[in-house]
């Protein structure tokens, strides 16, 4: 089988290679020249933990290949996934602009029947405006091929996306004809010996399943953030309340971990386009507007601690580990690090931050972000024990494991001050306290 993946960011090169690695012909296509040269050499340009090897591995085998031209990659395709890009408009809307040249670059140019799967996250009836594109390309063209579209959203998780693809919860695909089913069916024939469900529906349904999903996550995450904001305004300790709650199998524990708010590629856009779905159907989303209002407030939450420790915060020296929105990822879209680190510049403090994997992609949306505010206090530090150098504060803001067990010893010998913000609840208070650190965590 022959298919073909137009989009090599996160999702489309995580799904090229995954296919491949089951023995299907992949082609991935995108317009970046520099990118496919870079991958056609075997580098990578996402951090994700195994993807590296996968790549080289299925491209040597020539089962993965990588183009500028959908154009060439169309005859023999008997499925082209569109995962191109679909961000945010100023309205807060998906921008389908990358969606739509697909599939007029596919009403132009093909030559025999194809199906059409979009696995980028859109909005209900997306798979409609699809249809009607590709259908006046070939108006235009004088010809009437068969076709059909999908719709095949990803449920992957940064840093654990080879496990997500490789062995998901559920695959949720989108048809409307016997045909389309069939071939998504063999398609993922490979992947049902590890036993798990294609879950087959109709497009619009599955279309809104994608969102559905990431609105519920990012409401349990704000939940649980407005819970221990409340939590130490009350005396109560948010760690044992979700304990207690999380043993309801009905709640459960996932998702409902207190901190400085969800950011990615994923949550914040998919909540945005949702809420003006709605607005556009004359529906009001008021649960999932206030999830996005306390997650913007989340973000700020650390630097209103050190204001509230400090006073004034011209002339402290903050040590900020972690940039990355989540570990194992070097995505900063939208994290919580940035929105700290702009806030403590503007408030006149000093940032030292660490990154293991991160630095990079902060430094480059910084720059765009700030411009030259941040060149005179910014440093990027080499190591956690770097940043925490005449420090009067440290902040963690992304729970990476290698941040989890610090030689606490050092770390209060390389700071000035002894105040220890904990963004991420995972810190011992009494074991720091008995170093003679200040500990303050979230919602406890």
């Amino acid at each position: 089988m022959k298919i073909t993946i137009v989009g090599t960011g996160y999702v489309g090169l995580v799904s090229g290679a995954c296919f491949a690695e089951m023995g299907i012909d992949v082609t991935c296509v995108d317009i970046d020249e520099a990118k496919v040269n870079k991958l056609r050499q075997g580098i990578i340009p996402i951090y994700e933990p195994g993807l590296d090897d996968m790549v080289s591995r299925n491209a040597a085998a020539g089962r993965l290949h990588f183009t500028t031209s959908l154009p060439e990659a169309l005859p023999g395709a008997e499925v082209v996934f569109s995962a191109v890009g679909t961000p945010p408009d100023e309205d807060g809307s998906a921008d389908l602009r990358y969606v739509l040249e697909v599939a007029r670059t596919v009403g132009r140019h093909m030559t025999a029947y194809v199906l059409l799967v979009t696995k980028s996250t859109v909005p209900v009836g997306t798979a409609q405006r699809v249809k009607q594109v590709i259908r006046e390309e070939q108006a235009r063209r004088g010809v009437s091929i068969g076709f059909d579209v999908a719709s095949n959203p990803e449920f992957l998780k940064e840093g654990a996306a080879i496990k997500d693809f490789m062995s998901p919860d559920r695959v949720v695909v989108g048809v409307e004809s016997p045909r389309a089913k069939e071939i998504m069916t063999r398609l993922y024939r490979p992947f049902l010996l590890n036993n798990f469900r294609v879950i087959f529906m109709d497009i619009p349904s599955a279309e809104m399943t994608k969102y559905a999903a990431n609105a519920m996550l990012a409401t349990r995450i704000s939940f649980i953030n407005d819970i221990a904001n409340l939590c130490e305004r009350v005396g109560a300790d948010v760690n044992m309340v979700r304990k207690g709650i999380g043993t309801d199998q009905r709640i459960g524990t996932k998702f409902l971990y207190p901190g400085i708010g969800y950011g990615g590629s994923c949550f914040p856009k998919d909540v945005k386009a949702l809420i003006r779905t709605g607005e556009e159907h004359g529906c009001d989303l008021q649960v999932l507007k206030a999830v996005e209002a306390v997650n913007n407030r989340q973000k700020e939450v650390l630097c209103d601690k050190l204001v509230h420790h400090f006073g004034d915060l011209r002339g402290k020296t903050v040590a900020v580990w972690g940039l990355a929105f989540k570990p194992n990822t070097d995505d900063v879209r939208e994290a919580p690090a940035l929105v700290l680190i702009e806030k403590l510049l503007a408030a006149g403090a000093s940032v030292r931050a660490f990154d293991p994997v991160a630095r990079d992609e902060a430094e480059r949306t910084l720059r765009r972000l700030l411009g030259d505010l941040g060149e005179k206090d910014l440093r990027w530090a080499e190591s956690i024990y770097d940043a925490a150098l005449e420090a009067d504060a440290v902040l963690l803001v992304t729970e990476w494991k290698e941040f989890r067990m610090p030689n606490w010893p050092l770390v209060r010998k390389a700071m000035r001050g002894n105040l220890v913000l904990d963004g991420r609840n995972i810190y011992d208070k009494a074991e720091l306290s008995a170093l003679g650190f200040i500990y303050e965590g979230i919602g406890n």
